[in-house]
């Protein structure tokens, strides 16, 4: 995990794919990036994560060391005034250039952390997304998701109604079948800093 900011309010940092966001259940899955923050910085508050990634999911995270920086933090990611760019590498040839997909899904309560489509009792995601290129059958796409879903990104690569095509080495809506290799990554990261009001922006390659 690369620290790439810190000072006496926020921290950002590169989280690798593999790697929980907050511990999951169990002492097995307390490794994450909110446990080992907790851990360097003695200053920081017990529960310092404002926003996730899937623990598949590499890239960029803000997390706040103070109760004040928690809530001005926590209040931008609510009223959407954060600003997230994502790439990825689809699993096979996109052949349209860019869109916005509008997709009702909820999680599958039979078989979770699965998100599956629903019209009726589904909430909606929204996300924008705009083709780079093809690459050896793969297909390098840039997302900005409006909304913040659990696996928007990838229920909107996936299904048939979104982009069709799932995103390389998922392995809950792909064809993956190792953690740690999904290839999708938070590359941009843009909020107003919690004390100085200071507009922010962050950017990290992705290793793919």
């Amino acid at each position: 995990m690369e620290i790439l900011y810190q000072d006496d309010d926020i921290v950002v940092v590169n989280k690798p794919s593999g790697l929980l966001s907050t511990p999951g259940r169990g002492p097995e899955k307390i490794d994450s990036v909110t446990h080992r923050i907790v851990g360097m910085f003695p200053k920081c508050i017990p529960q310092p994560s404002v926003h996730r990634l899937d623990m598949d999911t590499s890239g960029l995270m803000v997390l706040a060391f103070t109760p004040e920086a928690h809530r001005h933090l926590s209040r931008q990611f609510q009223d959407r005034l954060t600003e997230k760019h994502y790439v990825a590498l689809l699993d096979g040839i996109l052949e349209d250039q860019e869109g916005t997909i509008t997709l009702p899904f909820r999680l599958d309560v039979e078989n979770r952390p699965h998100q599956i489509y629903d019209e009726v009792h589904g909430k909606v995601g929204v996300t924008r997304w705009n083709k780079i290129g093809i690459e050896d059958g793969l297909t390098r796409i840039a997302f900005q998701p409006i909304t913040g879903r659990t696996h928007q990104l990838r229920v909107h690569s996936a299904h048939e109604k979104g982009l069709g095509i799932p995103i390389a080495d998922d392995p809950l809506y792909g064809n993956g079948d190792l953690p740690g290799k999904m290839k999708l990554h938070a590359e941009i990261l843009i909020f107003s800093h919690p004390s100085s009001g200071e507009r922010m922006t962050f950017t990290t390659p992705p290793s793919f």
